[in-house]
């Protein structure tokens, strides 16, 4: 583990936040677990209540527990992940009981990432479900870079950043609650 996932590490156990890279956009981590520290999220981003806020896990095998697939969601997670898509599904019973409400006891169903950025899935991997929600104030555009992230947020979060940059180009959304999966829009 690096230094600096280390650090960003002992912040979300700590119930902070953290400004991370993803393979699209900068994102803000909280530990999904955390009911406090998901509430903190919703308000340092100024979001409606009942706003989904997405997760991120660092591999395939942690989708399934956390969402309900059918066969043709499981091929698709296996041949498309790592990558740009937020995968909507339906929240498993586990993800109602761990995950903290406004994540999978509020919405129909829930959103998983697995970012195609080392760091973010390693943040991932080290913590458990981290929220995968952009780095911007509720309404404003995404953060690009730390340094549009950090005008946003200042000192209210920790930062970690590394390569690969982001492509600046938001998350596909792949419905994955019906038959078929069905490319929706970009988050």
């Amino acid at each position: 583990m690096t230094p600096s996932i280390g650090r960003a590490a002992e912040r979300l156990r700590a119930g902070g936040l953290v400004v991370y890279p993803t393979d699209t956009l900068y994102g803000i981590a909280a530990d999904a677990t955390d009911w406090e520290a998901v509430e903190a999220l919703i308000r340092l981003k100024a979001a409606a209540r009942g706003q989904p806020i997405s997760i991120a896990v660092s591999s395939t095998e942690e989708i399934e527990p956390l969402a309900e697939l059918g066969d043709g969601a499981r091929s698709y997670v296996r041949t498309h992940l790592p990558g740009p898509y937020t995968l909507l599904a339906r929240p498993s019973a586990r993800a109602r009981r761990e995950l903290a409400p406004p994540i999978a006891g509020e919405n129909p169903t829930i959103g998983i990432r697995i970012p195609d950025h080392p760091l973010a899935r390693e943040l991932a991997r080290v913590i458990g479900p981290i929220t995968a929600t952009s780095a911007n104030p509720h309404g404003s555009p995404s953060a690009r870079s730390i340094a549009e992230a950090r005008a946003h947020f200042g000192s209210a979060v920790g930062y970690i950043d590394g390569p690969p940059r982001p492509s600046g180009i938001p998350s596909t959304l792949v419905d994955l609650t019906g038959r078929a999966p069905r490319p929706r829009s970009r988050a």
